[in-house]
């Protein structure tokens, strides 16, 4: 029997999880991450167990996800505590900021598995002896040759494997990823099962730090609140809208409204479709265009992880560029350490600098990295 650091959000995939590690013959411990943010109220684990209440936010991290958790906890006897990590959620908020600002599209959702998940959690584990780190992920872990391998979860629809790419390689080894080899349908059949409150609760969709639908307001109050020198910046974020051939055609008041292949919310009306498919930041420009405008022959990652062995010559394998979005054939290769490049077999639409290269040999992730331009 081992024990086991698992991560509860309060959502019905890491309350089974949980049972079944239990099940497995774990000793496990429930971790809940409170970031201290304005959308989370305070939470204590002292506190009276709160009734489960339906949320408009389907995020994680409230204080309500935090009563569902130890109230999941509790049913199973297991130990729960509440970490206080708000310092590092500031930093993952700053990056969140900061890459909207840049016109870069951010996902403080890997980020947020990279620094704090199988980050932050590894040192809690290690504090209190634990061998093993555990989330509710849908994806799997197997022995590839005699080295732990991370492969995209059982029930495609669901596969979160695309989140995980930046976990550091010698950490799969201490991984465990019960929900990986069920599906969605039987993870809640289980959780009805054990008569769970949570078996009907919501999927998290949301960022956990942000209201859903102001995250532009969001960023935009952030830099205004930000101080250099001891005062406010306030500055103006307002530009164009102009097209491939630099006509303007409209005014937007911030460029944290935009990302790449976006095509609502332009409120400009040419008479067919546009989409986004440039960001200047420093002129404050988007650049609208036809959909065909959007198609990208190749990318460059930075920052790029490996989960085995890095390619010593050229890579052919899957890419995928977000996280809902189709793997497609490719060709890897790198730069150096830090940086690879990816041609693509066919144009593909919508690269965003900002979002995640993953790359796949079939299911098998084999590593990625950030997207800093394309071509």
């Amino acid at each position: 029997m081992a024990r086991v650091i698992l991560a509860m959000s309060g959502g019905v995939d890491s309350s089974v999880a949980a049972h079944l590690l239990k099940h497995q013959g774990h000793e496990v411990i429930g971790v809940f991450m409170r970031h201290g943010t304005a959308v989370e109220s305070a939470c204590s684990v002292d506190e009276p167990l709160l009734p489960l209440a339906p949320a408009a936010h389907h995020g994680c991290c409230t204080a309500a996800d935090a009563a569902d958790a130890r109230r999941v906890a509790q049913s199973m006897g297991l130990p729960f505590y509440a970490l206080d990590l708000h310092t590092d959620f500031q930093q993952i908020i700053d990056y969140f900021v900061d890459e909207y600002a840049a016109g870069r599209t951010p996902n403080p959702c890997v980020v947020c598995n990279h620094w704090i998940k199988f980050g932050r959690l590894f040192d809690y584990a290690d504090s209190v002896g634990a061998e093993f780190v555990a989330t509710g992920h849908y994806a799997r872990l197997e022995t590839i040759g005699d080295q732990p391998a991370l492969l995209r979860g059982f029930d495609a629809g669901k596969d979160q494997s695309y989140v995980l790419f930046g976990i550091p390689r010698e950490r799969l080894a201490r991984m465990l990823l019960p929900v990986g080899t069920h599906a969605k349908k039987e993870i809640r059949a289980t959780a009805e099962a054990l008569r769970l409150d949570v078996a009907d609760k919501p999927d998290s969709q949301e960022i956990c730090f942000v209201t859903p639908g102001r995250h532009a307001e969001f960023v935009r109050d952030q830099l205004a609140t930000r101080t250099l020198d001891g005062s406010q910046q306030t500055a103006d974020r307002s530009g164009d809208i102009v097209t491939l051939d630099g006509r303007r055609v409209g005014r937007h008041d911030g460029i944290e409204r935009f990302t790449i292949g976006q095509r609502k919310g332009l409120q400009v009306a040419l008479g067919s479709p546009h989409y986004v498919v440039q960001i200047d930041a420093d002129r404050r420009e988007v650049v609208i265009g036809p959909r065909s405008a959007l198609a990208r022959r190749g990318l460059v990652a930075d920052q790029a992880n490996w989960l085995v062995p890095p390619p010593s010559d050229s890579l052919e394998c899957q890419v995928q560029i977000r996280y809902r979005c189709r793997p497609v054939p490719a060709t890897v290769r790198l730069r150096n350490d830090a940086e690879f490049e990816v041609e693509f077999d066919e144009p593909c639409h919508g690269v965003a600098p900002g979002q995640a290269a993953v790359c796949y040999d079939g299911d098998r992730l084999l590593g990625g990295g950030w997207i800093v331009a394309s071509h």
